[in-house]
């Protein structure tokens, strides 16, 4: 990452983990390495920064720089319909899973932010799944919490976003499910009230209710194999039976939960819990 030695930098590494454990109480440790450098390594040259070392004492004394820090190592920020494929084959299962429970939950498990949430949001009012669903969308940080809960549309990125949202089957006009508010889109309130918002720590926080479809895409890929396997036990003690998990990639035969799990789309990671 620098001009110095390895073990430098991996001392300097662990230690800013540490740091951020320490001050913040956000746990990095169990995740990808070489993910974790990559995103640190990209913050260093956005903020004129050489070392670790000195991005560390940044972190611990600035607060602009904690909350950049923070922000790198999220799951980067989704845009409306941003992965027609996905959204497609979301509401496939969400068609599967969703109309046989009388309150059906969906968890949206470290989420890309607010435009991901509405995505789910507008796939299940086009097929009237909406309306007595929850959505519990949580996020890693306040700082993560506030963003999603102040977000909105410019206008002009309405017309992007109605093709995305055609690619993925959608038949209306997207900007029907939305208002105008100080010159920016929101979602209409029968939309934007089904949403839950909450700070949830994948690392340290346990289970909190019983979902129907619970979904991570976007984070998992980040994770080490420790974490990766306490988060999808977690996943497991908190999905229904016969309620679907969405994650980043297929289970391997050999992990231990892969038993109690039927893959539902061919050759992509959607499964039904069946045991």
């Amino acid at each position: 990452m620098g001009d110095y030695a390895p073990e430098v930098e991996e001392l300097e590494l662990e230690l800013l983990l540490e740091a951020l454990v320490q001050r913040f109480g956000f746990d990095f440790r169990s995740h990808e390495r070489a993910t974790l450098k990559r995103k640190l390594f990209a913050l260093l040259q956005r903020r004129g920064l050489r070392t670790l070392s000195q991005l560390q004492d940044r972190v611990l004394h600035d607060s602009a720089t904690s909350a950049a820090l923070l922000r790198a190592l999220a799951v980067p920020p989704a845009t409306l319909f941003d992965d027609p494929l996905e959204a497609m084959q979301l509401l496939a299962v969400a068609e599967q899973c969703l109309p046989g429970a009388p309150l059906p939950k969906v968890w949206l498990a470290d989420c890309a932010g607010a435009e991901q949430a509405w995505t789910v949001a507008v796939l299940l009012a086009e097929r009237q799944l909406l309306w007595r669903t929850e959505i519990y969308a949580t996020v890693s940080s306040d700082a993560l919490l506030q963003e999603a809960l102040a977000a909105s549309i410019a206008p002009e990125r309405m017309a992007a976003c109605q093709h995305r949202y055609e690619q993925a089957g959608g038949c209306g006009r997207l900007a029907d499910y939305f208002q105008l508010e100080d010159g920016a889109l929101v979602p209409l309130p029968q939309l934007k009230n089904r949403i839950t918002w909450a700070q949830y720590n994948l690392v340290t926080d346990a289970s909190f209710n019983e979902f129907q479809l619970i979904v991570c895409r976007r984070a998992l890929p980040d994770f080490g194999p420790l974490l990766r396997h306490r988060v999808l036990q977690l996943f497991h003690d908190s999905l229904a039976v016969l309620g679907v998990l969405g994650i980043d990639r297929e289970l391997d035969s050999k992990e231990r939960l892969a038993g109690h799990y039927q893959q539902v789309v061919a050759r992509e990671p959607w499964y039904k819990r069946v045991g």
